[in-house]
């Protein structure tokens, strides 16, 4: 269904159809005198709407550094986006220094703007590992995981991000390798802690898949991993990026089916030989089958946030990249 304004429904194929009828060009009404819609150009976008939403990271904006949260907001509701992901940290507005009232402030401000936060994540998963070696470590990420799904309450979203553990963290040069057999027991251990907080809380524990950690390589043991808990409140954060070296998101996102709640849209090549978090790339410079992947996620009932994860804001003029990736995904879901 289109819920949007009549005065909006003029798009840009209906704006080439009138020019060319007006000019007596091949476009031109049938003898009927009904017009007839021009067939979508699948060279172009999409050809069919696909109804999901528009979301981007905080991690492809040069925040703190160049813009406040205020202004990326406000850009990421300029280029278009319904949502936006924010990420949660140790020294920002988004971090523990921040209470409650500060993240009602934060999720206040977004409605102003007419943007919702579309959910929320953090990079602190890895250094305070649910799996680590060290048991401190372990119970402090437990308990930053606490405070980051009662400040995904607080923002008014219901998706929280979570990477349940790794065997390998390869950025991570202190990082102690963990057998699989024990990251996978401490990672459920770790989980089912959680689980009472977030049905408490109405939030959502969407398991990230990420495979440069060695861990839930698979979509069958995601799926069995989140079925352990059987609980509506863990669910799957899929993300087409990350399992792009060596497999395919449309092949995961069919055996995931229903289990997915959140999305994220990571581009990656496989021309490349980087195996790097520097082998991600800008939306559609890559080799993903994003006709293949949108039609998957169609066929599996996703209607949620699609949101483009990117960890370099560009260096100069930055709102570029949010406006490219606007119009990447508007091609991508058929709305131009």
């Amino acid at each position: 269904m289109n819920d949007q304004p009549a005065d909006d429904q003029v798009t840009r194929r209906t704006a080439l159809w009138t020019a060319l009828a007006a000019t007596g060009g091949a476009l031109a009404q049938p003898a009927s005198g009904v017009a007839q819609a021009p067939k979508a150009d699948p060279r172009r976008a999409a050809p069919k709407r696909y109804d999901m939403k528009k979301s981007i990271n905080l991690w492809a904006f040069p925040y703190p550094d160049k813009m406040t949260l205020k202004e990326c907001l406000q850009l990421a509701k300029d280029a278009g986006f319904d949502g936006i992901e924010l990420n949660y940290d140790l020294e920002s507005d988004l971090s523990p220094r921040s209470d409650s009232k500060k993240f009602q402030e934060i999720r206040k401000q977004a409605e102003q703007i007419g943007i919702a936060v579309s959910g929320l994540c953090s990079f602190l998963f890895w250094p305070y590992s649910f799996t680590s070696n060290d048991p401190k470590v372990r119970a402090r990420g437990l308990e930053l995981a606490g405070l980051m799904a009662q400040a995904a309450k607080d923002l008014g979203t219901e998706n929280l991000l979570v990477v349940p553990g790794a065997v390998h963290i390869p950025w991570l040069k202190d990082h102690e390798p963990v057998p699989n057999n024990v990251c996978d027991q401490r990672a459920k251990e770790a989980v089912a802690k959680l689980v009472p907080m977030a049905e408490k809380l109405g939030v959502y524990l969407n398991i990230e898949n990420i495979f440069f950690n060695g861990y839930l390589m698979t979509p069958e043991e995601m799926n069995a991993f989140v079925d352990h808990f059987k609980s509506k409140h863990v669910r799957v954060h899929f993300d087409t990026g990350n399992i792009m070296l060596f497999q395919f998101p449309e092949h995961w996102i069919n055996i995931l089916g229903a289990r997915t709640k959140n999305v994220h849209l990571k581009e990656f090549t496989k021309k490349g030989t980087d195996h790097s978090l520097e082998s991600f790339r800008p939306l559609l410079d890559g080799t993903t089958n994003w006709p293949a992947v949108m039609e998957a996620f169609d066929k599996a009932g996703y209607r949620g946030y699609l949101t483009f994860e990117y960890f370099h804001p560009y260096q100069h003029y930055p709102e570029a990249l949010i406006y490219q990736t606007s119009d990447s995904l508007d091609r991508i879901l058929g709305r131009k």
